[in-house]
């Protein structure tokens, strides 16, 4: 079974319990916590995902690291995790939980890149514009910066690619140069 599959259904358990424990927003923090910690140590998922390392090691890690920062219900199912061996999942599961919440609650997730940091006012402006054009009750903007762009935007959502870069723009100029059928004709 594909992990993914995998992290979906432990996600599935995790939310169902959370709201059966009237603790579903807290644990949304806790994922958002063991998200971040994801996102900034790949040492630490590389650990978690390691087969040379011993299941209890790989506990006492997680319990030093979220050590009074998670409620009792991600503690123990963490430790449920590495219990059944998946502690390697973790990342996935901690997606899905984020994503099964996002669609609970009715959060689009936009993921804006740029070439440089842009302004908050243009940040709510591109919100407004999303929610607007697309009938979005609330969206929860991530930023990236690429300066490999050179300039313009890419705006990823609900499996939506807006390109509206300078460097695709230059790639399409130079499509249009290869396919140049006046050139073939002069010659």
């Amino acid at each position: 079974m594909s992990s993914l599959r995998i992290a979906t259904r432990y996600a599935k358990s995790l939310i169902d319990l959370a709201k059966e424990k009237d603790q579903l927003e807290l644990v949304y923090a806790d994922m958002k916590y063991l998200q971040a910690i994801c996102h900034v140590s790949p040492e630490f998922v590389n650990i978690l995902r390691s087969p040379i390392i011993h299941s209890d090691k790989k506990r006492s890690i997680i319990t030093a690291i979220t050590k009074n920062k998670l409620t009792e219900l991600t503690n123990l199912f963490t430790n449920l995790l590495v219990t059944k061996g998946r502690e390697g999942d973790l990342l996935e599961v901690v997606n899905a939980y984020i994503n099964q919440y996002n669609e609970i609650k009715g959060i689009q997730q936009v993921k804006l890149t740029t070439a440089i940091e842009i302004s908050e006012a243009a940040k709510n402006d591109i919100i407004a514009k999303i929610k607007a054009a697309q009938n979005f009750d609330t969206v929860e903007l991530e930023t990236k910066i690429n300066s490999h762009i050179i300039g313009g935007f890419i705006l990823e959502f609900n499996n939506n690619y807006i390109d509206a870069s300078i460097a695709r723009d230059l790639k399409d100029i130079k499509k249009q140069f290869s396919k140049n059928v006046f050139v073939k004709s002069i010659r």
